[in-house]
């Protein structure tokens, strides 16, 4: 098996990379609870974390320092149990199943990347249209501290939202297992042109989740992951590969979950929705896709008609008390929180490195209690300013 410093600074992902044996090692190690003292249980290789609330700054980095390490040198996936409210999911599955009517009315059917178009429901850009629907409960439901914990500790703090709703019907199939976008959505044959480092830096750029929106025993198919699999350095180019895909269904697992649980996962881990072989169980899941505000998300959401829907919801949230960190889950889960590309003619850094984002204009605009229309205003005048 060749050494991790060795693979790391070869400047071509090679064939002799891709061994069977060499990810057969590498997914054999076994995760000890006593590397990670804030997790409570190790099941099925898989970390356990109780439904986040660090006390402390301290507490905080703490935290995110060892889910750093569990998700990028670990087993690479984490669950929080508990981690939504079920008053929160509940009201946030109702709005999801009248978007999904709304679309069978208009004869809209969604389409799978890994898995047959057609035979379960999806809700692409899940986010915007839960904004655009129900936007108290889209601000209750991205207010939620154990998601803005994680994301910021793989992204940063201004990491970009957006999400998809997968319900996977009785009888649903499993999909192929892959790793995700960005390298996973690279054609097969292009794969081994990408140098190895962009190999390196493709899963840091976006953190995969899904939040359990019911019970998830494993008849109902919950996410199939083989632990460990995101540190293989030639994953990409080898997932499409019929020996990785038989290894795949011979040692993945699935972790069963409750309503409101939250999964995590590196991006390169080996995954893939399993079979509902339940005869009434819909498997609904809120699949969350978080990017680096330094890379291109996979789905266009127009943010400023979110910030203008949710906007008012979240001034209610103020004068009702809520925390500051609340609030400002929600603002940044929303609106576009990096500057860039703008036009520096017009939009100019005055007084800074770079000119206010989205996600400033939405936090002054709060801080001054500004109506909706004062800040229709000013989101107006600030793309205005971006536009070339």
């Amino acid at each position: 098996m060749a050494s991790p410093l060795t693979t790391a600074y070869r400047p071509w992902i090679e064939e002799s990379d891709c061994g069977i044996e060499d990810f057969r090692a590498e997914v054999s190690q076994r995760t000890d609870l006593a590397d990670y003292p804030h997790a409570v249980d190790v099941r099925e290789n898989v970390l356990i974390y109780p439904a986040s609330a660090p006390e402390t700054p301290d507490d905080r980095r703490a935290l995110q320092a060892e889910l750093i390490r569990a998700l990028s040198d670990g087993p690479g996936v984490v669950v929080f149990e508990n981690a939504f409210a079920a008053d929160v999911v509940d009201a946030a599955s109702d709005a999801f199943f009248a978007i999904i009517d709304q679309q069978r009315a208009q004869g809209s059917a969604a389409g799978d990347h890994f898995g047959k178009p057609g035979a379960n429901d999806r809700i692409w850009n899940a986010a915007q249209k839960l904004a655009m629907h129900a936007p108290e409960v889209y601000a209750e439901y991205y207010a939620n501290d154990t998601l803005a914990v994680v994301s910021q500790a793989w992204l940063g703090p201004r990491y970009q939202m957006t999400s998809q709703v997968n319900v996977v019907n009785p009888g649903g199939q499993q999909q192929v297992p892959h790793r995700d976008y960005h390298l996973g959505f690279v054609a097969p044959d292009d794969l081994a042109d990408y140098p190895a480092h962009l190999h390196r830096m493709s899963p840091v750029l976006t953190l995969q989740g899904a939040v359990a929106h019911c019970d998830m025993p494993v008849e109902t198919g919950p996410t199939m992951l083989l632990p460990y699999s995101q540190r293989f350095a030639a994953g990409y180019i080898a997932f499409h590969r019929p020996e990785f895909i038989e290894f795949f269904a011979e040692q993945h697992i699935q972790m069963p979950l409750r309503k409101g649980d939250a999964i995590f996962f590196n991006p390169a881990l080996y995954h893939g929705a399993g079979t509902n072989v339940s005869s009434d169980v819909r498997r609904i899941a809120n699949l969350l896709q978080i990017s680096s505000p330094f890379g291109r998300a996979m789905e266009a959401l127009d943010r400023t008609a979110m910030v203008v829907a949710v906007y008012p919801a979240l001034l209610a949230m103020k004068a009702a008390g809520r925390s500051q960190r609340e609030l400002l889950n929600v603002v940044v889960a929303t609106a576009e929180g990096y500057p860039f590309p703008t036009n520096l003619d017009s939009d100019q850094p005055i007084g800074s490195l770079a000119p206010p984002s989205q996600v400033d204009t939405v936090l002054a605009a709060l801080g001054d209690d500004l109506t909706v229309e004062q800040l229709e205003v000013a989101l107006r005048d600030k793309d205005d300013r971006r536009r070339p």
